[in-house]
């Protein structure tokens, strides 16, 4: 049975419905150039869609997207994001020309914000300098220890890129620019949650991760079709065991003190709010691409000619944005939810994830299923006592961190039990097996 994916969005004359008030839009100067050949990337693919282009956003069209764009928010604050492909392949003066055209084009007292992802091998004092004085939010794609980082993230010789990302991570630091570290969890990584955590934490010194599943489709095309997936592919399962591992390091040592981001959905969800991150909200279509020649996409991971919405420089970006193919675009996210994740304890976080990875049937052949549903309602599952206690110091207007001291505490007594039980007992921590099966179990 084929997977259930959204719909491409009709045509622009079906109607121009009200525009959300704020958006998001990926913008890919480079189109999917880049300078490194990462085995599972997603996006190097895109190119072909572009036969004979030099692959660089001109002074001109910069200009009219940031003049579209600004205008287009209905919001005191406005972000944009830089990707790729390798935004810095575009060099030092194309970010120069863009920031003048923000602050020339933006509305009084309107803030404006920069994120920028990259691969780091480029950077030098300049590029962070240059980022440190106009305050840009930096995403270093790192996947860990070297071992682990260079199994797939190598550069077009196949050489591995370890040591130059590492480099990057030192001069960021050195010139105070403001990063995070986005982690991609694929087969070779996945069986090491805890050593890819601390590595992050305390070599890279990072207070800000994502770690972004790998799902990528077996096909020749590189789009979202198909519902097998390569070899590189993290499991669902592997998923679940990769978060619950690192969980259960920061919810004992780091709460408070390094932000995981899926951390931060789950405990916003259990306390009553949105997810905040858009695979997981109940409906999408407000986070949109652009490539480099102004044609704009639906999604960011849909950028095909079927979900083409048009291009900029002939349809405003307002009249694409709130068109109602685009509405109906997201809303399929919802309106396409299986009965199996409607009935879902862990729904209310979850959604049904990202459309793209829902390629499986429901165990009653339902199409539609996530391919990571088992991991994440693992973890989901896993962290409903943590959120809980968290949820409740934030009611009473305490620090959700109090967490740590209350299970360290906990540890403490059930240490003093695993001391006293025998090999035959069944375990103190209530798994149900024989303390020898369990925590009795020799390392």
């Amino acid at each position: 049975m084929p997977p259930v994916t959204l719909q491409a969005p009709s045509k622009l004359t079906s109607g121009v419905i009200a525009p959300p008030p704020a958006f998001h839009i990926m913008l890919k100067p480079r189109g999917a150039i880049c300078n490194l050949d990462c085995h599972y990337c997603y996006f190097l693919s895109k190119e072909s869609m572009y036969p004979g282009s030099q692959f660089r956003m001109d002074e001109a069209l910069l200009e009219e997207y940031t003049k579209q764009y600004i205008a287009g928010q209905r919001v005191p604050e406005v972000t944009f994001a830089w990707q790729g492909g390798e935004p810095t392949l575009m060099g030092l003066e194309f970010f120069q020309k863009s920031v003048e055209f923000q602050q020339k084009h933006k509305r009084p007292g309107m803030r404006v914000e920069n994120a920028l992802q990259t691969n780091g091998t480029l950077l030098d004092d300049d590029w962070c300098a240059f980022f440190k004085q106009n305050d840009f939010l930096i995403g270093l794609s790192m996947d860990g220890p070297p071992r682990l980082h260079d199994a797939y993230r190598v550069d077009k010789g196949g050489k591995p890129t370890w040591e130059k990302v590492m480099a990057a991570a030192h001069l960021l630091h050195k010139h105070g620019v403001r990063f995070n570290i986005l982690t991609t969890v694929h087969a070779a990584n996945a069986p090491h949650p805890v050593e890819v955590y601390r590595f992050l934490r305390d070599e890279v010194k990072t207070e800000f991760m994502q770690f972004i599943p790998i799902v990528e489709r077996d096909n020749a095309t590189g789009y979202q079709e198909g519902n097998d997936v390569k070899d590189r592919s993290v499991t669902a399962e592997q998923y679940g065991h990769f978060l619950i591992g690192i969980f259960e390091e920061w919810v004992r040592r780091d709460v408070g003190r390094v932000f995981v981001q899926i951390f931060d959905v789950a405990l916003a969800a259990y306390s009553g709010n949105r997810p905040g991150l858009c695979i997981f909200e109940e409906t999408c279509g407000s986070a949109l691409a652009m490539e480099h020649n102004g044609d704009l996409f639906s999604c960011d991971h849909y950028v095909e000619p079927n979900y083409r919405l048009g291009n900029i420089q002939e349809i405003p970006l307002i009249e694409m944005v709130g068109s109602a193919g685009q509405r109906k675009f997201g809303t399929d996210k919802r309106d396409t939810l299986p009965q199996y994740c409607l009935d879902c304890e862990v729904k209310f976080v979850c959604n049904g994830g990202c459309p793209k990875d829902r390629i499986l049937v429901t165990p009653d052949g339902e199409p539609g299923l996530n391919y990571l549903c088992a991991g994440y309602r693992a973890f989901f599952n896993h962290v409903r006592p943590y959120m809980n206690f968290m949820t409740n110091e934030l009611n009473n207007r305490r620090a959700p961190a109090n967490i740590m001291g209350y299970l360290a505490q906990q540890d403490k007594r059930l240490q003093e039990l695993f001391n006293r039980t025998n090999r035959n007992d069944p375990c103190p921590c209530g798994s149900g097996r024989k303390f020898k099966q369990c925590h009795g179990r020799k390392k």
